[in-house]
């Protein structure tokens, strides 16, 4: 097996540099490269400017034509303004569009809409993430080409810097699966294995999904959960992995953004364990993760440090064309150590060590993604609430439902389910006053969770101090059902009930005598959240939002 550094690779064929031509202004003649049609940069910028276009007219994407016009702007003239400084040549800025469009199609700044297709909201930060993209490419070099993704090293040092609170990935699920995802799916595969064919990068892409797979499929087995900012539940178990491995981005990750022809090894086998390699160090940086936010900056991260490795792939794997370049023959040769009729007791140890690295392997993914494991849990189910009747939905007012619902849930869309939802939380609500008058906080877990549980925890413990408590009764006038979103985006959404009526408080002394009865009006929204039971616990109370009141 050689060790000799490998050449450098010839990123596209000949044939694709089309020839230098002059223009005059003036007394003075000027040299302009170009577009070539058969550049697979300018197929790859068609592919994903298509994405873009049925993403943001079908499927909800959060992306402006006038962000994506600042990214590909900024892409395109420091491109052309660097080469014509080196090269006294207008070039059309090929690469330039191929990272602005990967960037846009990738990055969103929070509080955007759909359908707002002129918003310049975030500008500034499309720009400055496609312009750090480019200024890798000629700041972060080694031998004779840039060493990262210049798009993937932006987008992972954007969310890193800027956190969740201003900025966000695509997401990994898209939308249901009728026609336009059907069309974006089409799209993906067929631009993405067209392009990979022409540059013989599928074997790259292919072990890159392969090993994804196996890994993600370890923490699915361990009940790994993230929650999403699309989804009313926490994506966990067998669900993680099939959202994970069936998801666009993952298809986007590895047919546009891993196949940087400059940025890979030169090698087939090479190409192959270092698409196999991405997907391990990815799987690994997705486990602690809790977030789809964190798991995709997880997957984006991979490809980084994986990158900054590459000249290793090059010089200690088989150079490009040598005789040992072919992934089967590799494998034979690296198992039997040359000899080809190698006995089984010399084969064992091989073998041994292959299983004993898989092994440590799927331990190390196990136990880094031990902080997630919590998030998908079930409350603990109380078996002990009383006598607390259930609640009959039709003894509540009817519930209008905003029609960003149908997005997350068919069920909560119809009415009977919203009525449902709505008789879930008078039912809660119940609960937590049985919980505050008979200062039993153990009642709490079955109906309350985050910011919601640890208030009531808190409110029992401050009335078990000085003996008086605060018995709650709520009667509804309204109920508007929307999504919230009470700890941010990235921390799952939730259904939130905006409610109006009139809430009945009878205060008792620690003896269990009673002080004084009251009644107040109410306005407040009650956010819930669904465990992967199916039961909607209530998760915080958030002021009340007016736009949903009818207007006079």
């Amino acid at each position: 097996m050689s060790t000799t550094l490998a050449p450098a690779p010839r990123p596209w064929p000949a044939r694709d540099a089309p020839l230098a031509r002059a223009f005059r202004v003036g007394e003075r003649s000027y040299q302009y490269v170009p577009p070539s049609i058969s550049d697979p940069r300018i197929h790859l910028s068609i592919v994903i400017l298509t994405i873009l276009f049925i993403g943001i007219g079908w499927l909800g994407f959060r992306v402006s034509v006038a962000q994506i016009g600042v990214t590909l702007a900024t892409c395109a003239a420091i491109e052309v303004a660097t080469t014509y400084r080196r090269t006294s040549m207008w070039v059309w800025p090929a690469s330039a569009l191929q990272t602005g469009t990967s960037t846009a199609l990738l990055f969103r700044v929070i509080g955007t809409e759909n359908g707002d297709h002129w918003t310049l909201r975030g500008w500034y930060l499309f720009a400055a993430v496609g312009a750090l993209g480019l200024l890798t490419k000629y700041l972060i070099r080694f031998r004779s080409g840039h060493v990262f993704n210049p798009s993937n090293i932006a987008l992972v040092a954007a969310f890193l810097v800027l956190g969740s609170g201003r900025v966000e990935p695509l997401d990994f699920w898209w939308a249901p699966l009728d026609w336009p995802m059907v069309a974006a799916y089409a799209v993906i595969a067929a631009g993405g294995l067209f392009i990979c064919g022409r540059l013989r990068l599928i074997g790259l892409g292919a072990a890159l999904w392969v090993s994804l797979a196996a890994g993600i499929a370890v923490l699915s087995l361990a009940d790994h959960s993230i929650t999403t900012r699309w989804s009313f539940t926490p994506i966990t178990g067998a669900h993680f992995w099939w959202i994970i491995m069936t998801s666009p981005e993952i298809l986007i990750f590895l047919f546009f953004m891993i196949t940087d022809p400059r940025t890979v090894p030169s090698g087939r086998v090479a190409r192959v364990m270092f698409g196999a390699a991405i997907g391990l160090v990815s799987t690994v940086l997705i486990a602690p993760w809790e977030t789809e936010f964190g798991a995709k900056v997880g997957l984006l991260s991979g490809l980084v440090i994986v990158g900054a490795a590459r000249p290793l792939f090059d010089r200690y794997l088989p150079v490009a064309g040598s005789p040992e370049d072919h992934p089967r023959r590799f494998l034979v040769h690296a198992m039997s150590g040359g000899r080809p009729r190698m006995v089984a007791s010399a084969l064992f140890p091989r073998v041994a060590i292959v299983v004993l690295a898989t092994g440590l392997l799927a331990t190390t993914i196990t136990l880094a993604g031990w902080p997630a494991r919590s998030t998908g849990a079930d409350a603990p189910v109380v078996a002990d609430i009383g006598t607390i009747a259930e609640i009959d939905p039709s003894t509540l007012p009817s519930v209008t439902i905003d029609p960003q619902i149908a997005g997350l849930s068919a069920a909560l869309a119809t009415q009977a389910g919203a009525q449902e939802l709505a008789a879930t939380l008078a039912w809660n609500l119940r609960v937590e006053a049985e919980a505050i008058a008979t200062g039993d906080a153990t009642l709490l877990p079955a109906i309350a969770d985050g910011a919601r549980l640890n208030d009531l925890e808190a409110l029992i413990g401050a009335a078990a101090a000085d003996g008086e408590r605060v018995i709650p009764t709520y009667t509804f006038d309204s109920l508007d059902l929307k999504v919230v979103f009470p700890g941010g985006l990235q921390r799952g959404a939730n259904a939130g009930l905006s409610a109006r009526g009139t809430v009945a408080e009878l205060v008792r002394s620690g003896s269990g005598a009673e002080l004084e009865r009251r009644e107040r009006p109410f306005a407040v929204t009650f956010s819930l959240r669904q465990t992967t039971s199916g039961r909607w616990l209530n998760t915080d109370t958030l002021p009340h939002d007016t736009s949903t009141d009818p207007q006079p």
